[in-house]
């Protein structure tokens, strides 16, 4: 088991991971020092509680987000495979269109 030692706010950490998850955690632990410069950036020095509070409410609201984003991505049924008279219709366009497209350059 690794042990990585970080600093957030000032303050010196050390945690236990599973070996090879180091710069990960180093990476988290970045991420969550960010979120504590950006409160401070807003709202001044606050007490060390408060702060891992807010960061990790800023953290949980971004899951939120990007959890509801996937879901609703989810949601979204795949499209229809096109009946054949719709394939035929667009082999017809693409034709057309690479028609257009040589007289245009061959002008």
């Amino acid at each position: 088991m690794a042990q990585v030692t970080f600093r957030i706010n000032g303050f010196t950490y050390m945690v236990s991971c599973d070996d090879g998850q180091e710069e990960h955690l180093t990476r988290m632990a970045g991420e969550v020092e960010k979120r504590i410069s950006s409160i401070k950036a807003i709202g001044g020095q606050s007490g060390e509680a408060r702060l891992l509070m807010l960061a990790a409410l800023l953290l949980a609201d971004e899951v939120h987000d990007l959890t509801k984003a996937r879901d609703q991505a989810a949601a979204v049924p795949p499209p229809e495979p096109a009946s054949p008279e719709r394939r035929a219709r667009l082999r017809r366009l693409a034709a057309r269109a690479e028609e257009i497209a040589a007289d245009i350059t061959g002008a």
